[in-house]
């Protein structure tokens, strides 16, 4: 269960800073829109909503690159927060299906509890 944890912990970490790259895009993207046009109320509109866009992708990948790093850790509250990820990626078909059907099986076995308690020999 070790190796399947370890790569569960890099594709969360992985999915988390995809969303963190596409938030970047986005504000990049629509606030250099409004620069390009130079309209001061455009720059102003497209500074706003980009940046809401972007804060949304980071508040989205944000928990997924803390559950990466918990498991990549050990920590056994990050079986909780990967878990209920992986119950909510089940709805992104077809790849996000897969990464929570992964993530269930890995982290519903009752090695991978004894492996993320802080008993278990490293």
């Amino acid at each position: 269960m070790r190796t399947h944890v370890t790569v569960l912990a890099a594709i969360y970490i992985a999915l988390g800073s995809i969303g963190v790259l596409i938030a970047l895009i986005v504000v990049v993207s629509v606030a250099g829109g409004g620069l390009i046009s130079g309209d001061p109320e455009a720059i102003a509109i497209t500074s706003i909503v980009g940046v809401s866009i972007a804060a949304c992708f980071a508040v989205i990948a944000a928990p997924a690159i803390i559950a990466g790093v918990g498991l990549y850790r050990r920590r056994p509250w990050a079986r909780l927060v990967a878990l209920v990820l992986g119950c909510l990626l089940l709805l992104a078909i077809p790849f996000g299906t897969l990464i929570g059907v992964y993530t269930i099986w890995v982290l519903t076995r009752p090695e991978t509890s004894q492996f993320l308690s802080s008993d278990f020999p490293a």
